[in-house]
């Protein structure tokens, strides 16, 4: 298959690339801005050749991995990247709940207008599958969990009505275009390659290396799904090849409950085992925005994709933690 994937510099896209490269035979395009995951972070996943907007033609089996520098605000470049793609994974996005509550307009751009771009790139270039990251429960908002597909959202920050509004454009270029989209609301995402990334799990690993204090927001009884990246990149495969899923939601998660704080006590083995031991905990302010509770039901998928988490927790932050201090030494 041809595939072309947005953010693909990042935690999840080099990931997703080195799952494809190991298998062989794919196409594969990257369209990146570079402010998050950048052309180090992808040469860790595979060689690539980097090109100019000028300079593409359609996307072709056998070929190196193209990375395209640009932004998905930019309408022209969205549809010469497109062009002989078989897939669009989207995974660029403005990310997080605190930079959507500074700032929502910049959020809403980014996210609505930049996903709207790629569905328009799908439309005019026939591009069959279209992939969405979405999120599970800043969609969702203040519900008792566990949440799913068929739960009205009810957005708490700015970050999950740009996610909604990106669902909402996808569902309908699926009624009316005919473009077999599928949203995929992620847990939160842990594991190797992880170094940018700033969600709690690699948060707690950079804070911990770095003789720092882990810094729970609140009271740490905040509840999370936490899903380690392996499993997730076979949903996102799934999500491409299994027909008559065009048109769906997923909630791609564990369906397991877990605290801000269960997770600092459950770090803290495996950050020993690797010599980062004596790490210190502490309590710090609540952030605006934030959902109390969240975990998935994720019965959806395994029906529709034949797709279930298998890695387990204490042993996804294992081996987290390993790669960090791998890659730190």
């Amino acid at each position: 298959m041809n595939w072309l994937i947005t953010g693909g510099c990042g935690f999840i896209g080099t990931a997703l690339i080195r799952s494809l490269r190991d298998e062989g035979g794919h196409g594969i395009r990257v369209v990146d801005n570079l402010t998050v995951g950048d052309r180090d972070d992808l040469a860790t996943a595979t060689d690539f050749v980097e090109k100019g907007p000028e300079d593409l033609a359609p996307i072709s089996q056998g070929g190196p991995v193209e990375l395209v520098v640009g932004d998905i605000l930019d309408e022209e470049l969205a549809l010469r990247a497109a062009e002989g793609a078989d897939a669009i994974v989207h995974l660029a996005a403005n990310t997080g709940v605190l930079p959507s509550v500074e700032d929502p307009r910049g959020d809403c751009r980014k996210n609505v207008f930049g996903t709207l771009n790629y569905l328009e790139a799908a439309r005019h270039n026939g591009v069959g599958r279209f992939v969405f990251a979405s999120s599970g429960g800043t969609v969702i908002g203040e519900v008792e969990p566990p949440i799913h597909e068929e739960m009205a959202p009810h957005p708490v920050a700015p970050y999950g009505a740009s996610k909604l509004a990106g669902e909402g454009y996808c569902s309908a270029y699926f009624q009316t275009f005919d473009i077999g989209t599928v949203a995929l609301r992620f847990g939160n995402v842990y594991g190797p390659l992880s170094g940018h990334k700033n969600s709690v799990v690699a948060r707690f690993i950079r804070r911990a290396t770095n003789g720092e204090a882990l810094e729970i927001y609140g009271d740490g009884t905040q509840t999370r799904d936490y899903i380690y990246i392996g499993d997730l990149i076979r949903a996102i495969k799934l999500s491409v090849t299994t027909q008559g899923v065009g048109g769906e939601t997923f909630q791609i998660a564990t369906n397991a409950e877990t605290t801000v704080r269960e997770i600092a006590d459950r770090l803290l083995p495996a950050l020993a085992e690797a010599g980062v031991k004596d790490v210190e905990v502490r309590n710090t302010d609540a952030r605006r925005g934030e959902v109390r509770r969240n975990f998935a039901d994720t019965s959806k998928a395994k029906r529709l994709l034949g797709w279930q988490a298998e890695m387990d927790l204490d042993e996804g932050l294992r081996r987290t933690v390993e790669w960090f201090m791998h890659k730190e030494s």
